[in-house]
């Protein structure tokens, strides 16, 4: 069977499992297995395919059609330029998050911190972008430390990010500061769980995603701690849900912050929100 062939039959097996955009994932799937540019696809369309690889192919498609998401089956995902390891044990990286990293880079950015890590992409990314800067992240999660680590040592960053398990600040020494506090928490309340797409539902891990509450607890603690580990002048940038621009305002407004501003993603939605001390 040619690839062609393959991708026409996988295209019909994703559409049918109502899959959204079918033909772009049995693309990427099979630009993965022939181990191939997807740019370059085309060109290897009319070869027949090895059978080995063609069972291989299947599978995943069959796993797709199941919800599994495609960074998942590929272990791969792009993320402000750089490709980044990624498990069922982190959240998969999303375009909406580079805004975040965005915010970051428009001020300095010296000594920062990232909260709830995940993969490490907003902390590694701030790193690759900004040779004379280092970090420290943090995640309760020893698995999302695991695959932070691997992603650390494969983008060569293992002098300039530390990772540490725990929770928030916890981890912490009660002197650290930092210029810059950045995090990606869990803002998906309990309530919006369920309307969420499956293969976010069913196979990120709930704790990257959701507090299990009204989406606002993981702001509370981090505007409880922010001013205790930022220098004077130092920047905090949180990743929000689109509808939470008031509520966090309101909270790092009482936590002693200052020059709070939100700001948009592509879409013109609330995303960041940004302050200082």
């Amino acid at each position: 069977m040619t690839g062609a062939e393959l991708l026409a039959e996988a295209t019909r097996a994703l559409s049918a499992a109502e899959i959204p955009d079918p033909g772009r994932d049995a693309r990427r799937l099979l630009a993965h297995v022939l181990k191939v540019p997807p740019v370059r696809l085309t060109l290897f369309l009319p070869e027949p395919v090895d059978p080995e690889l063609t069972v291989i192919y299947r599978v995943m498609v069959e796993r797709r059609c199941e919800n599994v998401p495609i960074s998942q089956l590929t272990g791969r995902r792009m993320f402000y330029g750089r490709e980044f390891l990624v498990t069922r044990d982190v959240l998969d990286p999303r375009p909406e998050t580079e805004i975040l990293v965005e915010a970051a880079l428009g001020g300095p950015v010296t000594r920062f911190l990232d909260l709830g890590t995940g993969s490490g992409c907003i902390a590694l990314s701030l790193a690759a972008e900004v040779p004379e800067a280092t970090g420290i992240a943090t995640d309760l999660s020893r698995d999302a430390i695991e695959v932070a680590f691997w992603n650390r040592n494969a983008l060569g960053l293992t002098d300039r990010v530390a990772f540490l398990e725990g929770s928030w600040f916890a981890p912490l020494a009660a002197d650290q500061r930092f210029d810059l506090i950045v995090s990606n928490p869990p803002y998906i309340s309990a309530a919006e769980m369920a309307g969420l797409a499956p293969d976010v539902r069913d196979h990120e891990p709930r704790m990257a995603l959701s507090d299990d509450g009204d989406g606002l607890t993981a702001y509370r603690a981090i505007a409880s701690g922010a001013a205790r580990h930022l220098v004077p002048g130092g920047r905090l940038l949180l990743e929000i849900g689109w509808s939470q621009g008031d509520a966090v305002r309101a909270l790092l407004h009482d936590a002693g912050l200052s020059g709070i501003e939100v700001l948009p993603d592509l879409d013109g939605r609330d995303r960041v929100v940004a302050a200082r001390l």
